[in-house]
């Protein structure tokens, strides 16, 4: 049985999904406050009539609109700082150390049960909740608590979450996990609430344009004490130069737009090379390989790693999950053997073990 009143701070987007999350939680006995975060801290993007992300105007105010609706008190709070920091420049350093990071990883991890967990406990609530596509549950038999994909495997978020510990765990509620999208929008119309049709964002919430380049030219440039990014050489599988790279920064593994190469046969980013300043590339087929080394990583249904173990892996949020052995290495990295060589396994992206639709855990890609 739910305990009557009980606090909970739920993380409110503006978005459809957040929103039925606070309301189930009312309606199950809970006393929701409802948390938008202001997390990116260029106003131009915040003004921006266009711009309709998580910590927009717009965001905000459809919040603040789905608070007043279900009668529960809501606070927008500065979580700036601490975004920057822990978000913002890693995803910098990442694309300049010629990798592809995942940011929502990052915030998951330090920002909405990180510091908004820390800031929800100085409220006297004693759980966070969101509106991810997930399930957390305890399991008494071996006294941890577990992260399952949620019902609706087109929605699942499970990925984004590999990281949190059993301390977080236990102080998150997930009240979508056995819902799909559509019963999600249709208890939100049910409700009355405006966002219930509200379409979701594919971007990432600090890059609403979704320009890549756009965004990390001026950053990186200011890292290097605004010189001009470095070009470099593009060079073939055989080690021939035949073109010129913009920036290690601006290319990803599998990338094939926006090479200026003219070539017999199409061809990929095969491998990123920051300390010679060179991008390789080659045919389709150069980018499939049959391993992976995977550092940071997290346990979740077991407490360690200490012989090998069958899973299935994912190494992309919407990847399809492949069978494959992970082997235990020094300095708390994996090496994990595919069944099938997969393709562009991309240094910077995140490889998450699971057993059914239990997370075992995960790690971030080093190569």
């Amino acid at each position: 049985m739910v305990k009557k009143k009980e606090r909970v701070v739920v993380a409110m987007s503006g978005g459809v999904d957040s929103s039925v999350a606070a309301t189930l939680l009312k309606n199950n006995g809970y006393d929701v406050v409802g948390i938008t975060m202001q997390i990116w801290p260029t106003d131009n993007y915040l003004n921006n009539e266009h711009f309709g992300g998580c910590c927009s105007l717009l965001a905000i105010e459809d919040a603040k609109r789905v608070a007043y609706r279900l009668e529960i008190p809501h606070y927008v709070l500065n979580f700036r700082r601490v975004f920057r920091k822990k978000v913002i420049d890693n995803f910098i350093q990442e694309y300049k150390k010629g990798r592809t990071p995942n940011p929502c990883i990052r915030c998951n991890q330090f920002i909405k049960f990180g510091a908004l967990l820390y800031k929800a406990r100085e409220l006297n609530a004693n759980f966070v909740a969101t509106g991810h596509y997930a399930r957390i549950e305890y399991d008494a038999k071996i006294k941890r608590w577990l992260l399952k994909k949620g019902r609706d495997i087109s929605k699942d978020q499970s990925y984004v979450l590999y990281p949190l510990s059993q301390e977080q765990l236990k102080h998150i509620l997930l009240p979508l996990g056995n819902l799909s999208k559509i019963e999600v929008r249709e208890i939100a119309r049910k409700k009355g609430l405006l966002v219930a049709d509200k379409k979701e964002s594919q971007e990432i919430c600090f890059i609403p344009d979704n320009n890549y380049h756009r965004f990390l030219k001026p950053q990186i440039s200011g890292l290097c004490g605004n010189k001009e990014i470095n070009r470099g050489p593009i060079i073939s599988l055989n080690g021939e130069i035949i073109g010129e790279h913009k920036g290690v920064a601006f290319y990803t593994i599998g990338q094939r737009r926006g090479l200026g190469i003219s070539f017999r046969e199409p061809l990929y980013v095969v491998s990123v090379n920051p300390k010679n300043n060179t991008i390789v590339v080659g045919p389709d087929k150069a980018l499939y390989k049959n391993q992976l080394i995977a550092g940071n990583v997290n346990y979740i249904s077991i407490k360690k790693l200490s012989q090998p173990l069958n899973a299935e892996v994912k190494i992309r949020y919407k990847h399809e999950a492949i069978f494959a052995t992970i082997l235990p290495l020094d300095n708390g990295k994996v090496k994990v053997k595919f069944k099938q060589a997969q393709r562009a396994i991309t240094p910077g992206q995140s490889a998450v073990f699971y057993d059914g639709d239990v997370v075992i855990g995960g790690g971030i890609i080093i190569n």
